[in-house]
């Protein structure tokens, strides 16, 4: 038996291979297949078999493509209501590939078709974990995301009790030497204080995950629900993409339409510009944002972008194009994409110049907006009179934004205030709008 483990770092996302006797489960896989594909080969074994825990939120998974090509089956909880072809797969059910026996145990917390799966070695005993969201390392995923379907039984406070539950009665008496493997790392937006490791053991996290220290329900379920990060728009979108299923990858972000550089625009179209800030504020094209492509793309493409609008795509060169359009595909945003081009003829607006030194002499000359999360806004305000708008919520509440004065906009480090300014300047034309970009840190 060889376990082994995936990782994409821009969605934190951990999916992992089983093999045992020339043959291959897969556990929460990516939305591209290739890489499973291509491990199958080198060991000259088959793809058998698929397991969802849950219908994800933060990316989408190839589980149909993986089906339909390799005649794998899959399998997820019958809670899911998923509508692709599948076997049911809840508590007490288990099924075996080569030596090895995976078993099936709801936990519902993160979600109420949550699963996790026990491994079991070749000698039958309980040897790895695969819990989804449910268990992650130093945390537990949150249980915020599925208000929207509107059940009753997916209340973040009802969910937040299930997981006490779950974690308490389902998985904290499994042996202390079994290894856990859940399916996001930190940076994952599907918890708050994942930490950094890529595997632990249950007896580690019993020990160390605050999660799992003793406490009464009502003191659990206060720490869940408190300080959970933002959601970004595409969550439900990508939920419910996955109980249907993905398109075929590939195929998919091929069929993206490729456009000229001298290609026109449609007015007041959303553009994505995904070139440098330093290139972006040289020469975009009118009223484009300026979303950097970076570690973490998807999820603010995501989270500014919602998943009913279109959109251009523009990148500086081929490969960066090629690359933008897969991590497009990851939140199932290539469909989104009306077009996608290299460097446009028509990139000839330009962006406003700062002066750090007159910023500097007089920061109550401009109106200053911080686009940082709740989380960093009240751990440490670092202009008193700035006005807070978090980057997911800045095209909604515009009309918060006083324009008697420039405005300078600021986030932690330079990505998001890049992509905040360009975003203000698509809609304030009567004011100057500044990026403070990466000359925050002269402030902290």
């Amino acid at each position: 038996m060889i376990v082994e483990q995936f990782e994409d770092k821009g969605l934190a996302h951990f999916s992992y291979t089983i093999m045992s006797e020339g043959k291959i489960v897969v556990i929460d896989p990516a939305r591209d297949p290739h890489p499973y594909y291509e491990y199958a080969n080198l060991h000259d074994a088959r793809i058998v078999a698929v397991i969802e825990t849950h219908p994800h939120a933060d990316f989408v998974s190839s589980h149909q493509e993986i089906s339909q090509i390799k005649e794998a089956v899959i399998y997820t909880s019958k809670l899911t209501g998923a509508t692709y072809l599948f076997t049911p797969f809840d508590d007490g059910f288990t099924f075996r590939v080569g030596k090895v026996k995976f078993e099936a145990i709801n936990t519902p917390g993160h979600s109420a078709d949550s699963i996790c799966v026990l491994l079991h070695d070749e000698n039958d005993q309980p040897y790895a974990l695969f819990s989804g969201d449910t268990l992650f390392i130093g945390d537990v995923g949150r249980p915020d995301l599925r208000e929207v379907s509107g059940q009753s039984n997916t209340t973040r406070e009802a969910l937040a009790r299930e997981m006490y539950q779950s974690t308490r009665e389902k998985l904290m008496p499994l042996p202390d030497g079994v290894l856990l493997y859940p399916t996001h790392g930190a940076g994952s937006l599907c918890g708050k204080g994942i930490s950094s490791a890529h595997s632990s053991s249950l007896g580690a996290e019993k020990i160390s995950n605050a999660a799992l220290k003793p406490m009464s329900e009502e003191e659990f379920v206060s720490y869940l629900l408190a300080d959970q990060p933002f959601i970004p728009a595409y969550f439900p979108f990508a939920v419910a993409l996955n109980k249907k299923g993905a398109t075929e990858f590939k195929s998919s972000i091929d069929g993206v339409p490729r456009l000229q550089p001298n290609c026109d625009f449609e007015k007041d179209a959303l553009v994505v510009d995904t070139r440098p800030a330093a290139t972006f504020k040289k020469g975009h094209v009118p009223n484009a944002i300026n979303l950097q492509d970076g570690l973490k793309f998807e999820t603010w493409l995501g989270s500014v972008i919602k998943p009913t609008e279109k959109f251009y795509l523009v990148a500086a060169d081929e490969t960066a194009l090629t690359k933008v359009i897969a991590k497009t595909a990851k939140i199932g945003y290539e469909k989104n994409i009306q077009g996608a081009v290299i460097n446009p003829a028509g990139a000839t607006e330009t962006s406003a110049v700062i002066d750090l030194a007159a910023f500097k002499n007089n920061p109550d000359q401009f109106t200053i907006i911080d686009i940082r999360n709740p989380g960093e806004t009240k751990e440490h305000k670092i202009f008193a009179q700035s006005l807070a708008i978090p980057l997911p919520e800045l095209r909604t509440r515009l009309a918060e934004i006083p324009t008697d004065k420039p405005i300078m906009v600021h986030c932690a480090g330079g990505y998001r205030s890049a992509a905040g300014s360009s975003l203000l300047a698509r809609k304030i034309k009567d004011q100057p709008i500044y990026d403070l970009g990466e000359a925050i840190q002269d402030f902290n």
